[in-house]
């Protein structure tokens, strides 16, 4: 998003405002020493499986007040056997209109929000156009949920986004 801003942390001024920030990996995978993970799962882009877990990623969507641009989380999201089979068998094609959502647990803990977001409850809709999963998390007074629901301010993608920046 082209917007200039002063970060409140460092004073650095920038001129576009970050609008997606992705996990690389579920909490889980991460909390496996690595000289373990090979043996003990493994790992894609878009699918995980370690030991009996499986966890797909997706894109859990924040709105923007005023705007059409959203902030998105690039999260993980554990699935049962089925739902993750599923998702599988939809990878490279388009689910059927009547697809339901697939509940799962939230796998990833975004640091800013508390409490924490592991395990928060979520719905996974499945996207046509090989887009990923959207996540859609339980409407609790959670701060995440709440924001998902209400969306947010630019004030308070300026704050995320200085809260999210490597420092700089």
């Amino acid at each position: 998003m082209q917007y200039a801003w002063t970060c409140s942390c460092c004073g650095k001024q920038f001129d576009t405002l970050p609008l997606d920030w992705a996990f690389d990996a579920p909490a889980y995978w991460s909390g496996i020493p690595e000289e373990e993970r090979a043996a003990r799962g493994k790992i894609s882009s878009d699918f995980c499986t370690a030991d009996e877990h499986h966890f797909l990623r997706g894109c859990l969507p924040i709105p923007i007040i005023g705007s059409d641009d959203r902030l998105v989380w690039g999260v993980w999201v554990s699935q049962s056997a089925d739902s993750f089979r599923r998702a599988v068998e939809l990878f490279d094609r388009d689910p059927d209109p009547d697809e339901p959502p697939r509940f799962g647990w939230l796998n990833n803990e975004i640091r800013i929000y508390q409490p924490s977001t592991l395990s928060l409850k979520t719905n996974v809709y499945f996207q046509p156009g090989n887009n990923r999963p959207l996540i859609e998390l339980e409407p609790t007074d959670h701060p995440l949920a709440v924001e998902q629901r209400a969306g947010i301010t630019l004030k308070r993608v300026q704050e995320i986004v200085a809260a999210m920046m490597p420092r700089h």
